[in-house]
């Protein structure tokens, strides 16, 4: 099928360039990768936007969007007994707004989307997914609840965007059945200058708010390892929860076996720019993705990457980095090793390539496009 089909919402809600876009989102407080492609997507455009969001709103993502002229809402449900309540609030946001189409973004957001859409006579809804499923035992409860509550409701939705083709393929195995389905890759906002000066790759950096599905033990465990080969290595840990507060990081280095005077914890950074600048090789050891924002972004800052072979990690990376399977610590310091072994000039060269990659095929502006032209196609009654 060429194009999404609509539920049969009243065909000027779909045709009215006057009308928002409505966009309903887990946690615009968060910063990962949906909440900033988000804000990205907002910022490069001045078309009229609600945006809701279950559980709140940040300054963060309030100063990445840049629109004062935007419409947010805070629905302030953090727990499955407020759910209830969020459906009947967005419900009435839905027919107060009267938006041209909704788009939902994580899967929480898709189920409450969908079921208020339902009970509003709303306009198409269309879901986002932010990311494979991998290792599903790596997610919350809540959010396997979700996955499932979502494929029941997946036939409701007027059509899905994926950020990777891993997400695709395996959510459409596991029988998520909207009547359309496309592929649209994050974008990045590509730095105009980058610190370009030849060095070995002698700093690793991560950058991934602490939860299971980023697997921070391996990365420990692996830069352990590199602690030992190098002794001019040093790593770099950002994020939310990677911090000297959290008993449980430091718990984790220690059990890792890494000499925490060779490991920076730097927390949740608003600016990632100074991350970048500090590392010579960024490190993914996730145990599952979609489309990881922070590769493309290290990638654009002419940083080579190490990651592990989930969501589309490996199709970002191609042959400008190297990618090994999730969970393994022993093959995640192999290849920091064989990087850390490259010379300098050829660290740089990795680098180089690595943006042209991201400039070729991932820039915000490409990517926004294809948001456009789904969000604007004439949706039959």
């Amino acid at each position: 099928m060429d194009e999404f089909a609509s539920d049969g919402f009243v065909e000027d809600a779909g045709t009215d360039t006057g009308a928002p876009v409505m966009h309903v989102i887990t946690n615009f407080a968060a910063s990962g990768g949906a909440e900033t492609m988000l804000a990205r997507l907002l910022a490069a455009t001045s078309d009229p936007a609600v945006v809701v969001s279950l559980i709140d709103v940040s300054e963060r993502n309030l100063n990445l969007a840049g629109r004062p002229d935007v419409d947010y809402h805070s629905l302030n449900a953090r727990g499955a007994v407020q759910m209830p309540g969020a459906i009947l609030q967005l419900t009435g946001l839905m027919r107060e707004k009267r938006p041209r189409a909704v788009l939902c973004w994580m899967y929480h957001a898709m189920v409450v989307g969908t079921l208020s859409a339902r009970l509003a006579g709303a306009p198409p809804v269309f879901w986002t997914v932010r990311q494979a499923l991998d290792d599903p035992r790596s997610l919350t409860r809540s959010t396997r609840i979700a996955v499932a509550g979502a494929r029941i409701l997946s036939s409701r939705a007027a059509g899905i965007v994926y950020n990777s083709a891993r997400a695709r393929e395996q959510h459409e195995q596991y029988g998520y059945a909207a009547r359309y389905g496309k592929v649209i890759p994050n974008g990045v906002v590509v730095p105009m200058r980058v610190e370009r000066t030849p060095r070995k790759a002698r700093v690793f950096g991560i950058a991934a708010r602490f939860h299971p599905q980023k697997d921070h033990l391996t990365f420990f465990r692996a830069a352990a390892q590199i602690a030992a080969q190098f002794p001019d290595a040093r790593f770099v840990a950002a994020g939310h929860g990677l911090d000297e507060r959290n008993g449980e990081v430091l718990a984790m280095v220690e059990e890792a076996g890494l000499d925490p005077s060779r490991l920076k914890l730097l927390g949740e950074l608003r600016d990632m720019e100074d991350f970048y600048s500090q590392i010579d090789v960024l490190v993914l050891s996730s145990r599952t993705e979609g489309f990881p924002n922070v590769v493309a972004e290290a990638m654009s800052h002419a940083r080579p990457v190490v990651t592990t072979d989930v969501g589309d990690a490996a199709l970002i990376v191609a042959d400008t980095g190297k990618v090994v399977s999730p969970g393994d610590p022993d093959v995640l310091s192999e290849a920091m090793a064989d990087l850390a072994r490259l010379t300098s000039d050829q660290v740089a060269d990795l680098g180089r390539r690595a943006r042209q990659r991201i400039e070729e095929n991932y820039q915000v502006k490409h990517i926004l496009d294809e948001y456009r032209d789904v969000l604007s196609q004439r949706l039959p009654a």
